[in-house]
């Protein structure tokens, strides 16, 4: 069960390093830690230590909740609701439609 938990923080992890844009290496330099290390949390290998916890949530800019249980807190909304705003008035158009639709399919 561990060994599931581990993977699934990993996979966030992951998903969030590529959204910031960051390579395993860059991540890695910014919390000097080797990139193996990277590597292994991103493939559920092993567990987080709490200090890198703090210093990948701050880098990612992303809440340790959502790292650790995957529920998002009101800053991750609002760091969303903070990157919608910024697109081009088409693209918000089209994420209004995809939300829109999303909801439809949930009635």
């Amino acid at each position: 069960m561990l060994d599931n938990k581990l993977k699934e923080i990993g996979k966030r992890i992951q998903i969030r390093r590529k959204q910031q844009g960051y390579t395993q290496e860059q991540l890695a330099e910014m919390m000097n830690v080797s990139i193996q290390m990277v590597s292994n949390l991103e493939r559920g290998n092993k567990a987080i230590r709490i200090d890198n916890l703090i210093n990948l949530s701050q880098i990612l800019d992303i809440s340790t909740d959502y790292i650790l249980t995957g529920k998002e807190t009101t800053n991750d909304i609002e760091l969303l609701t903070t990157q919608i705003i910024r697109l081009p008035a088409k693209d918000r158009r089209m994420i209004e439609m995809l939300v829109e639709y999303c909801l439809s399919e949930h009635k």
